[in-house]
């Protein structure tokens, strides 16, 4: 007979393995850039420590997601007519699937050479895998038949600049948030059908109306591209959402809105990292703050009672932030690496890496990874000094973030996909 101790054990031990050896989602099994994965390679290059490398066609900065023998990312045509899905296989990088979901007659201009039309990251769980190209379409894949279960494309954005915001799998639901030039509002599909199960727009004040009562600069204030996590507070499960000029918590189950943070920027596309009864986020272009929002007790716009500290220098306007035992590691964009305290929001240290970011770093085996634009991996110990360990060079640059799993970095480069063990 196995005693209730030895069943929570045994569950707790079978969960930790699954994070152990899956990437589910942008950001990892816990959203915050982590994996408990131990014996990961401190060095590679073109020769070392590659187990396999995959061309991937098109252009698109998704992120790889891993569950079991599977790794999947997404593309698109330069052109944005095509957009396609494909997994790899874990093991030998051959591609097992290869498909083009949605076809457009035409699309909107990205207006900058930064993004994609394939920048959202898919998410995955036994069974299924979600692609995501925000307005263009949502698609659920049987990853062990390779049909598509259902599709969803009735949901408008002007995205400006093309999609960024990652789906985000809660129960039932698979949340999308749709923050564009036009519409601004977060969305719950049933994962299931693809049917829309709630619809909540912000309830932002953009103040960016011209005299004749028109946004600004055609709405290009109101866009954003975050990707939503959730948290508990004060007993309750909540949805923690990055838009354009103002934060948001929801209620995953129905979109009702508890309460709100406003700030004065915009474009955000890094993902807020969430510590304990802290939530840190970055609030995007213009001049990014970096603020701490604290979680309990919060009613209406808490701006003035809960921003427990923020910080403005040598902030990344893309990447994600990585928290590691009490101190933030962010890498801006132009290489410029700083560690804060997480509860002070005091500077530790700021050092100049070099190169240029756009991906977010990650912490595995007791080691910070920063991945460049160039190509370049730098790896730090983590502590209150810069300890540089290895810098590793290796294809031809990174904009997508790193996947981790088992003992393997699954790293997108603009053109390839890696396995990198040794």
């Amino acid at each position: 007979m196995i005693t209730r101790i030895a069943l929570i054990t045994a569950l707790l031990t079978s969960t930790l393995a699954i994070a152990n050896d899956s990437w589910p989602e942008y950001r990892g099994p816990w959203s915050n850039g982590h994996s408990d994965s131990t014996g990961l390679p401190l060095k590679w290059d073109e020769k070392t420590n590659i187990k396999w490398k995959t061309p991937i066609h098109g252009r698109g900065w998704a992120s790889p997601v891993v569950w079991g023998d599977q790794v999947w990312v997404t593309t698109a045509t330069k052109d944005g007519l095509k957009m396609s899905a494909i997994c790899v296989h874990r093991d030998t990088g051959k591609v097992l699937f290869d498909k083009v979901i949605f076809t457009n007659k035409t699309v909107r201009p990205l207006s900058n050479s930064v993004n994609t039309y394939a920048s959202p990251s898919p998410t995955i769980e036994e069974g299924r895998v979600y692609v995501h190209w925000g307005s263009y379409g949502t698609a659920c894949i049987d990853t062990k038949t390779f049909k598509v279960v259902w599709t969803q494309r009735d949901l408008p954005c002007h995205h400006w600049r093309g999609p960024g915001s990652s789906p985000y799998i809660f129960e039932d639901l698979l949340i999308c948030t749709y923050d564009g030039a036009d519409h601004q509002y977060v969305a719950a599909l049933n994962k299931n059908t693809g049917k829309v199960v709630w619809k909540t727009p912000r309830s932002t004040d953009y103040k960016d109306l011209d005299n004749k009562g028109k946004p600004k600069a055609g709405g290009d204030f109101r866009k954003a591209y975050g990707t939503p996590l959730i948290f508990k507070a004060d007993g309750k499960t909540q949805l923690f959402s990055v838009g354009a000029k103002a934060a948001f918590s929801y209620d995953p189950r129905t979109g009702k809105e508890n309460w709100t943070v406003t700030f004065s920027q915009h474009s955000v596309a890094a993902r807020p990292l969430l510590d304990k009864d802290m939530m840190y986020v970055n609030t995007g272009y213009s001049r990014p703050v970096f603020m701490a929002v604290k979680l309990n007790d919060a009613k209406g716009d808490v701006t003035k009672t809960h921003v427990a500290w923020q910080i403005t220098k040598n902030l990344p306007r893309r990447g994600s932030p990585v928290l590691v035992d009490g101190l933030i590691y962010m890498i801006d964009g132009a290489g410029i690496a700083t560690c804060t305290d997480a509860k002070t929001g005091d500077n530790v240290w700021t050092q100049r890496v070099g190169g240029k970011y756009t991906s977010s770093p990650v912490h595995v085996d007791g080691r910070v990874y920063f991945f460049s634009e160039e190509g370049k991996t730098t790896v730090i110990a983590p502590g209150r000094e810069y300890k540089e360990l290895a810098v590793n060079q290796l294809g031809d640059g990174y904009m997508a973030c790193p996947a981790v799993a088992g003992k393997a970095f699954f790293l997108r480069s603009k053109s390839h996909l890696y396995r990198v063990e040794k």
